[in-house]
């Protein structure tokens, strides 16, 4: 009987998947003392909720701000008096604090406000939708190539001076687009869509362009997370069609509080972040400003962005952990949460304990009922009393000389 010869099988080849993260390659934008973009990490910003008039609760919200973490802080200017306050709120901050990176909101029909205010702050950020009111008219059916230009026209007219002013004094603008505020051309000639979005950040960047102006950001904020995530993956694609490299704000806009808040913001944020698209980051949530700082620093850290306090690992718990692993992880962070940079696992039991904690720079695990072994990485380097664990952790620590004493 003929047999037929074994064909050579050819291993179907294994995808790579790489674990870091590869940003997008963006110009470098001067915000004051801060660089959005060109390699830097991901700054962090937020919005006081202060009155602009009020000078001394304007400088009081900055600060507050500021001191925890927040490195470049958005104050709305919705009037002349406003953008001149803002002189006041300035020099005041030197005066009694320290220089920080301000933005100003400018919104309806703002060009007068936005010269006034970019004398005084580092950045202006303009709303596309906004900056020149477009009066929407129901029974429209079309829109000309003569309805378009004219407006082109007015718009023009409107940026030209503000981008001139900028480039001058060589400040920044912030581009932020809106989903619930698009121009009726937009929402007229796009729909209610990602595309309108990224087509009236594009309209405002080539007239920046044509006045040899590049100190751009990009924002393009939604309330609902996949809008937001779609309109920024498609203006990083548009971008990179048309050569442009500028710096992209993440944030969904209106995310509201709690734990929801914080669970959307994360849901629009972090997907981004983890295709390497963005550079400056916002969480709006409707609480206090302070409260939002964390959470942007809590997404930077997850990813592997920045490092701004240590990173626990721990199992969930089961019917094999040793000891109560909610109260003796919260010890440990209590103990060592001032020790920036590190690694520490909290796990149960022997399980799930050396090989899910091997990245760790110390380990504390749960080998038998009553004691815990203390890890190095992955060498195991003594077994303890539970009731000594944390203090035996502290030491190893500081056998290492890399204990800091807590303020």
């Amino acid at each position: 009987m003929q047999t037929l010869p074994n064909p050579t099988k050819t291993p179907n080849p294994q995808p790579i998947f790489d674990t870091s993260i590869k940003r997008r390659k963006t110009r470098p934008v001067k915000v004051g003392s801060i660089t959005i973009g060109g390699g830097n990490p991901v700054v962090v910003q937020s919005m006081i909720n202060e009155d602009t008039l009020d000078i001394d609760g304007s400088v009081a919200g900055i600060r507050r701000l500021h001191e925890i973490g927040c490195e470049i802080v958005r104050v709305t200017v919705p009037s002349m008096a406003h953008a001149k306050a803002l002189a006041e709120i300035k020099q005041k901050l030197h005066e009694t604090y320290q220089p920080v990176p301000l933005v100003a909101d400018v919104h309806h029909n703002g060009m007068k406000i936005a010269l006034e205010v970019a004398k005084h702050v580092d950045k202006v950020r303009i709303n596309p939708g906004l900056y020149v009111f477009e009066k929407p008219k129901a029974d429209r059916t079309e829109y000309t190539d003569a309805e378009f230009a004219e407006i082109g026209g007015k718009i023009r007219e409107t940026l030209e001076p503000l981008v001139i002013s900028l480039r001058d004094q060589g400040k920044a603008l912030r581009i932020g687009v809106n989903h619930g505020s698009l121009a009726e051309r937009m929402l007229f000639t796009y729909g209610d869509t990602p595309e309108g979005m990224v087509e009236s950040a594009l309209e405002f960047i080539k007239i920046c362009e044509s006045l040899d102006f590049r100190n751009i950001v990009i924002s393009l904020k939604a309330s609902r997370a996949p809008v937001m995530v779609a309109a920024y993956r498609l203006m990083a694609h548009r971008m990179d069609e048309l050569g442009m490299d500028y710096p992209l704000h993440l944030g969904v806009t209106e995310a509201g509080d709690g734990e929801y808040g914080r669970i959307k913001s994360t849901a629009g944020i972090a997907p981004l972040l983890a295709d390497g698209i963005g550079d400056t980051i916002r969480v709006s949530l409707t609480e206090a400003p302070e409260k939002e700082i964390p959470v942007c620093y809590s997404i930077l850290q997850a990813l592997g962005l920045r490092k701004t306090m240590v990173e626990y690992v721990a199992c969930p718990s089961c019917g094999r952990t040793l000891f109560n692993l909610e109260e003796v992880l919260h010890q440990v962070r209590e103990a060592t949460k001032h020790l920036t940079g590190l690694d520490i696992a909290v796990m149960g039991c022997i399980v799930n304990g050396p090989g899910e904690m091997a990245d760790a720079d110390y380990g504390y695990v749960g080998k038998q009922p009553g004691y815990i072994s203390l890890y190095r990485g992955r060498d195991e380097i003594k077994k303890v009393p539970e009731s000594q664990g944390v203090a035996e952790l502290i030491d190893l620590i500081k056998s290492d000389d890399r204990w800091i004493e807590p303020e």
